[in-house]
């Protein structure tokens, strides 16, 4: 399948566009618009990325879902080990590579952002089409070594500024703030019966959802659909769409939107609720009018 990235849609556990399915690694396309480009990896032990290299226009990031992953970052190619949890970001400029050098699988999310033909270089790979794939956003390290290594983003598991709304709660992964601000991911905790924002639509940023634990209800305009672990969910700029828990236990899900900067909508509202209040979607709805939420 090729992915039909100009509607909201919900990809199940295990779909999207495979680029390359071994007994090695399994590499599958979940987005790729000019915004971003989402890609579902799974490495076998030993399976090496790329050689060190650069970006000049767009970020490059990582976020682990199983196993663990080896990070070179920066002019020196710092080593850092990242197990499930962690985020590594290298904004444009800054040296990296990755491979799992571990004895387990390891499975993480792949974030390119903006684009920049990442999704289509892939396809030119896939189908031979070498010429194609090296017009592709990627150069070796720079004879200065590029951007130092403090520009790189990385958390660990557990790490990022995190709020509580109600007895829900966000941990801040990357915020509009870090590296480049062209993405925010943020690990979201919907309490049971969580109601959710109410409809509405962001003008400039594209939504998506990555279930990690439990079912999340998304609304994506007139339907709605479960979304289970493994799950991605993409909103376009201008379509209507919400979320909720409808279950009776918390779920978790990864909020990636692009670029950043959505997230201090969070921020704010976590301010203007009182401690242990439940979500006041009509509150949330004025706060968010702020930033970009059009209620629908």
């Amino acid at each position: 399948m090729q992915l039909d990235v100009a509607h909201p849609y919900v990809l199940g556990a295990g779909e999207g566009e495979t680029i390359v399915d071994e007994p090695d690694r399994t590499l599958r396309l979940l987005a790729d618009r000019p915004e971003l480009t989402v890609t579902w990896f799974r490495y076998g032990p030993g399976q090496e990325g790329p050689d060190p290299h650069i970006h000049r226009r767009h970020t490059d990031a990582f976020y682990v879902l199983e196993g663990e992953l080896e990070f070179g970052l920066g002019p020196e190619v710092t080593k850092i080990v990242g197990g499930a949890g962690t985020l590594a970001a290298a904004p444009a400029g800054v040296v990296h590579t990755f491979r799992n050098s571990s004895d387990g699988t390891a499975v993480f999310l792949n974030i390119h952002a903006p684009s920049m033909g990442f999704g289509d270089m892939l396809r030119a790979r896939r189908d031979g089409r070498d010429e194609d794939a090296e017009r592709f956003d990627q150069f070796e390290p720079p004879p200065d070594g590029g951007r130092p290594l403090e520009d790189a983003v990385v958390r660990l598991a557990g790490e990022g500024d995190s709020l509580a709304l109600g007895a829900s709660g966000v941990l801040f992964k990357a915020e509009g703030g870090d590296g480049d601000g062209t993405f925010s991911l943020t690990e979201v905790t919907l309490e049971a019966s969580y109601p959710g924002p109410v409809p509405h639509r962001h003008r400039t940023h594209v939504d998506s959802f990555f279930i990690l634990d439990g079912t999340v209800t998304l609304r994506l305009g007139d339907r709605e659909v479960e979304a289970g672990p493994g799950s991605y969910g993409l909103v376009p700029s201008g379509s209507v769409h919400t979320f909720a828990n409808r279950t009776e236990e918390p779920v978790r899900a990864l909020n990636l939107m692009t670029p950043g900067g959505f997230e201090q909508y969070l921020k704010e509202m976590a301010a203007a609720l009182p401690p242990g209040s439940p979500p006041d979607p009509a509150l949330m709805a004025e706060v968010a009018a702020r930033y970009d939420f059009e209620p629908a």
